[in-house]
C-alpha cells in the first residue's frame, strides 16, 4: 500500500532523519520502497510502499517510538495513496 507520512517535529530535521535512519533495520522489513523529503527545518514527508501495514502501526506505536515522539514534539499524519491513472 502506498503510504504518505507527513511529520512535524520540534527537533531539527537532521535529528529527525538520524532517528529515521537509525530505526531503518526495524521498519525496512515491511517497507518495500521509500523516499524522504525535507519540507522545512521542522517538517518532512515520507512516501513509502508498505507491504505490512499492521507491522508499521506496531512499530509507530512501540514505547520507544512514542517516547521519541513525545521528547521531540513529533506528530505524524498518515495517509494511504492510490494511483489516479
Amino acid at each position: 500500500m502506498n503510504t504518505c507520512i507527513i511529520s512535524t517535529f520540534t527537533c531539527s530535521y537532521e535529528e529527525f532523519f538520524d532517528m529515521f535512519e537509525r530505526t531503518k533495520p526495524n521498519w525496512s522489513k515491511f517497507v518495500d520502497n521509500y523516499n524522504v523529503a525535507k519540507l522545512d527545518e521542522n517538517k518532512s514527508i515520507i512516501v513509502m510502499n508498505v507491504i505490512d501495514f499492521e507491522s508499521l502501526q506496531s512499530f509507530m506505536s512501540a514505547d520507544e517510538m512514542l517516547q521519541w515522539d513525545k521528547d521531540n514534539g513529533c506528530i505524524d499524519h498518515v495517509y494511504s495513496m492510490e494511483s489516479m491513472g
